[in-house]
């Protein structure tokens, strides 16, 4: 079995602090996928220092296969140490799960994470171990196609106390039974965090009373999506390029009149434009057979970088996921990077597109250059693999 995950976290910080004191790492390596959330303690400036350090030290050890004794040892040593409380604290999770399904958690102090097998709460066995005076859970287990996992900061159980709930908290128990309700009505990691954060901050009434982080990961088959943008630099190397795009497995996109027209010719198929699809200023989408998603170039891309640095940054709220459902070329591009992709391959020409030429020369090149540099940084942000060829 060859599984990959699709990873998302949302964060609210806690009232009145501009810095949030939980973290989190996606670390995707050669053959496993890791996804890790620390808690640094107290709030603000000083917890946001212990939690990024946390899980930075973490992401690194753990990506170059450092076992987790060796991990604790170095947080321990390497953590300021808190004047008021005379200890250098943070709590973490860390999930990692194998390309062959083989899955292995750890949690120091956090609340327990959930898990989701065929619509049921799964409880599995762990092994308590301590470790420099540290307690912690390990577990392991075999991971399957469909299963979802929820890491959580321990704001995220205390959303509500002492406002709505008027008791101790969410807790554990009712979390875990709404994000079994709410599994099966979304169709990524990223819409689950969302809907998870949200009915946090109901809870809390928009005012958090810590810092609040939930982390999904749901485990899927490979969703390779494929990119074409930019005319190559040599018209001879039009079918070549065209030959690799489709060549490859999963979505295929063209962003761009010029590159839509090359794959219309290669291929030898007619292109429709689809005026219904125009929105907000951003350009319609045109049909050619064989090919997912055909939009303009520059405008369309840049409106997609936004939502994606947008995404990327954390700064996403339930608004964010209906512009994301407009269904013009921008939010589709977008959409489709963040929901159904695990490995973006960007397909890329270099030459100064000739409808652009008496414009200004090398600017029309420039800008294609730097977004994709900027698709590239956001989608390896979220945890995405991204492997870009020029031509």
């Amino acid at each position: 079995m060859n599984v990959t995950t699709d990873m998302a976290w949302k964060s609210l910080n806690k009232y009145g602090e501009e810095l949030c004191g939980d973290k989190v790492e996606i670390v995707k390596t050669a053959d496993s996928d890791i996804l890790i959330l620390a808690d640094g303690m107290g709030s603000g400036v000083k917890a946001n220092i212990l939690a990024t350090l946390t899980s930075k030290i973490l992401a690194t050890m753990t990506a170059e296969g450092a076992t987790i004794d060796e991990c604790v040892e170095t947080i321990a040593n390497t953590l300021p140490i808190c004047s008021v409380r005379k200890v250098a604290y943070a709590t973490f999770s860390i999930l990692q799960i194998s390309h062959g399904g083989d899955a292995y958690l750890v949690e120091y102090d956090n609340p327990d994470c959930v898990f989701v097998r065929n619509k049921e709460i799964v409880k599995y066995p762990y092994k308590t171990r301590e470790i420099g005076g540290k307690k912690i859970r390990e577990y392991r287990f075999k991971a399957e196609k469909g299963d979802c996992f929820v890491l959580m900061s321990d704001g995220v159980i205390y959303a509500g106390a002492g406002d709505i709930l008027d008791l101790n908290g969410w807790t554990w128990d009712k979390m875990a039974e709404y994000t079994l309700s709410r599994v099966s009505k979304t169709n990524s990691a990223s819409r689950l965090a969302s809907v998870l954060s949200q009915a946090c901050d109901e809870l809390y009434i928009s005012k958090p009373g810590d810092d609040t982080t939930v982390a999904v990961a749901r485990v899927v088959e490979e969703k390779i999506v494929n990119l074409f943008t930019g005319p190559p630099e040599s018209a001879d190397d039009d079918e070549r390029l065209m030959r690799d795009f489709m060549a490859t497995d999963g979505k295929k996109i063209i962003s761009g009149g010029t590159s839509a027209n090359i794959a219309a010719r290669v291929l030898g198929k007619e292109i429709k434009t689809n005026m219904a699809s125009s929105d907000d200023g951003v350009p319609p989408t045109a049909e050619i057979d064989g090919i997912d998603l055909v939009t303009e170039g520059v405008l369309t891309l840049n409106k997609a970088l936004g939502l994606l640095k947008r995404y990327a940054s954390d700064d996403i709220d339930a608004d964010f996921f209906i512009e994301l459902d407009m269904g013009n070329g921008a939010s589709e591009t977008a959409r489709i990077i963040i929901e159904e992709c695990t490995t973006l391959n960007m397909f890329v020409g270099t030459a100064i597109n000739e409808a652009h030429k008496d414009t200004g020369v090398s600017f029309d090149l420039t800008v294609r250059m730097s977004l994709v540099e900027g698709i590239k940084d956001a989608a390896q942000s979220m945890g995405k693999a991204v492997n870009v060829k020029y031509y």
